[in-house]
């Protein structure tokens, strides 16, 4: 299993860095769009949905929903200015701060509440949505930042991001292998334990400060940037909380089989639908020029 999760991994890994520095705007929208698509037929089988037909009307709701925002909001309109998005982007990402608050809240108390929402289909559906569709907004917001100027810096943005999330799935991985002992939610992932936790942090606060010696920068940005790294890190185990809960309501061990010893796409994105849309407003309100 490990082995071929490092297989899989080299190889998507050049691909994705590839379409994120050499797409063009348009591109790499609708290439996020595909993987948010592919995202959301993953997500039938979470909202109970046993036949294609109704996975791919919720598939083409979903990439309906996006184009809608693409259209409302262009590409080149996501930021009013160099340092200020547009309003309605900011009240999409602070609706996603709200949906992982909730998010949280759900996975820390399962089972209880779960019968609830997981008796209501519709519910269910636009947590997909709620999870989906601001990560693609926010991997935009990500990929035009201060474009004209430089063409490559969101493309840097989105990298670092990825710096952040990979290291600590990396850290807490090994960790947790070697020394983990204490559960961190046994009742939604019994895998995971505190230990892995902290390890996966602190394995990402040493990258991003190498990183951050290497660029020459000054303390206030290591001071921002760890405290950002420090967050996100942690919202990224949220992330993956948050997708196994959904799979342990629907009975599934994988969201799909599309990537081999990763599972499905959600299984290899969860991290980053957390993390994406926080990251994304915490750029946008701090920088770290």
């Amino acid at each position: 299993m490990l082995l071929q999760r490092i297989i899989t991994a080299l190889l998507l890994a050049p691909l994705a860095i590839a379409a994120i520095f050499y797409m063009s705007l348009d591109s790499f929208s609708v290439f996020v769009m595909v993987i948010m698509a592919i995202g959301a037929w993953e997500w039938g089988p979470l909202m109970g949905f046993d036949n294609k037909r109704r996975r791919l009307a919720f598939v083409l709701a979903t990439g309906g929903l996006i184009a809608c925002l693409w259209y409302l909001v262009p590409l080149e309109n996501l930021w009013a200015s160099k340092e200020q998005l547009q309003d309605t982007v900011y009240y999409i990402l602070w609706l996603a701060v709200i949906w992982w608050l909730i998010s949280a809240t759900l996975t820390f108390l399962y089972p209880r509440y779960s019968s609830f929402w997981s008796r209501h289909r519709s519910i269910r559906g636009v947590f997909g949505w709620l999870t989906l569709i601001p990560t693609w907004l926010a991997f935009m917001v990500l990929r035009t930042s201060d474009y004209n100027v430089d063409p490559y810096h969101g493309a840097q943005l989105i990298m670092f991001l990825f710096l952040m999330v990979w290291s600590a799935d990396v850290g807490a991985y090994f960790v947790g292998k070697s020394i983990g002992k204490h559960k961190l939610l046994p009742n939604v992932s019994p895998g995971k334990t505190m230990e892995g936790f902290i390890g996966g942090v602190v394995f990402a606060c040493l990258l991003v400060t190498i990183a951050g010696y290497l660029l020459q920068w000054q303390q206030y940005q290591y001071l921002l940037v760890l405290a950002v790294t420090m967050l996100i890190t942690t919202i990224s185990v949220l992330g993956d909380l948050n997708e196994s809960m959904f799979k342990r309501q629907a009975g599934i061990k994988d969201s799909g089989s599309i990537l081999p010893g990763h599972g499905g796409v959600l299984d290899r994105i969860d991290s980053l639908t957390a993390t994406t849309p926080i990251f994304a407003l915490c750029y946008a309100c701090f920088g770290w020029h």
